[in-house]
């Protein structure tokens, strides 16, 4: 499955790249937000003859306006392409694929026509905008580095954010090294420096108190597809809700079979080491606590399961590896798609793990 993923990203990466003809065009607000698919396009015996070093080599190139604006609008359907970043890859062209399911549409592992007509007429608000830096967002508190080990970690007061641009990409659901390519030269550090984001629901941060969840449209079922690296969710009604991408267990730590159920939700959770958990890396031999954060191991959202083996659903101090890294048995997504999943799911929503 994932090899015939693979080529149709290499098909996907011509038919964004190309289309727009803006794999040499300008980063800028405008040449996003006018993106359009079609321009330029190569036709299908161009693309057949390139073959996979030439579509290695479209994928190596820097990021592509019309990819953010599909990757925007995706995200904004409910189909989360993961960090926004303007490149190709697994995440997005799965977000698509799972959108033109949604819609009714085939889809061959590339945006074509049909598939575009339809995306770019979900939303006509522009794709990125401009947002000025507050005093409160340059404030922190910040912390100078997380360290790697998990012992050291329990050792900070906080598992807070190491800077603004790290706060800010992570709020407006972008990759740290796309905001700064789309900001080059601009203090991240200052109040009142006007900066381009993704236009996207900002994340938000704290806790939401139990009496005013789940939000609607609930999410009385969780799809758990570990093939796909995907997490999808269910209304009451069975239609799709959102989708996300995963990481999913590991050979060394897979991820469980059947189907558990949710047993509740812990915003800006403390994360517990057990020793049990023997994860590589780890020496301690008991028990250890870690402070909450976004850059806490779960991430901003703990979405607890049933049994006693400690599985859930979180987010990560490192969104762009969702979906490309393994885990360790959890369900691990983006810390903006964990704490919207958790807004909207009830407790006692079944998750399916499959086989």
């Amino acid at each position: 499955m994932r090899k015939a993923a693979r080529l149709g990203a290499a098909l996907l990466v011509m038919g964004l790249s190309g289309a727009a003809g803006a794999a040499e065009a300008p980063l800028t607000l405008e040449a996003i937000n006018q993106a359009q698919f079609g321009a330029g396009a190569p036709d299908k015996d161009q693309e057949k003859k390139a073959g996979k070093k030439e579509t290695a080599k479209a994928a190596e190139k820097g990021a592509d306006p019309l990819t953010v604006r599909v990757q925007v609008l995706l995200d904004r359907a409910g189909f989360s392409p993961g960090a926004i970043d303007g490149r190709d890859g697994d995440n997005l062209r799965g977000a698509l694929a799972g959108f033109a399911k949604a819609k009714g549409q085939s889809s061959s592992g590339r945006l074509d026509e049909t598939l575009w007509q339809t995306l770019s007429g979900t939303s006509q608000d522009p794709a990125v905008t401009e947002y000025t830096l507050t005093e409160q967002d340059v404030a922190g508190p910040f912390v100078e580095e997380i360290p790697p080990k998990m012992e050291e970690q329990a050792d900070l007061k906080a598992l807070s954010y190491t800077s603004p641009a790290e706060m800010l990409a992570e709020r407006f659901h972008m990759s740290k090294d796309f905001l700064e390519a789309l900001n080059p030269g601009k203090p991240l550090t200052k109040a009142g420096t006007v900066i381009t984001v993704a236009a996207v629901p900002p994340m938000e941060t704290g806790r939401i108190p139990g009496k005013e969840l789940p939000e609607t449209p609930k999410v009385t079922r969780i799809a758990v597809d570990k093939g796909a690296l995907q997490v999808r969710a269910y209304g009451e009604d069975g239609a799709l809700i959102h989708l996300y991408p995963a990481s999913i267990g590991s050979e060394e730590k897979p991820a469980p079979s059947g189907v558990l159920k949710v047993e509740g939700v812990a915003f800006d959770p403390t994360y517990t080491y057990n020793p049990k958990y023997a994860f590589q890396g780890v020496e301690a031999k008991r028990k250890f606590t870690i402070k909450p954060g976004p850059n806490n191991p779960v991430g901003l959202v703990w979405i607890d399961l049933s049994g006693n083996d400690g599985y859930g659903i979180h987010g990560t101090p490192e969104p762009e590896k969702v979906g490309k890294t393994e885990s360790h048995g959890c369900v691990r997504l983006t810390n903006w798609d964990a704490r919207d999943l958790a807004k909207h799911v009830e407790r006692g929503a079944k998750v399916d793990f499959g086989k």
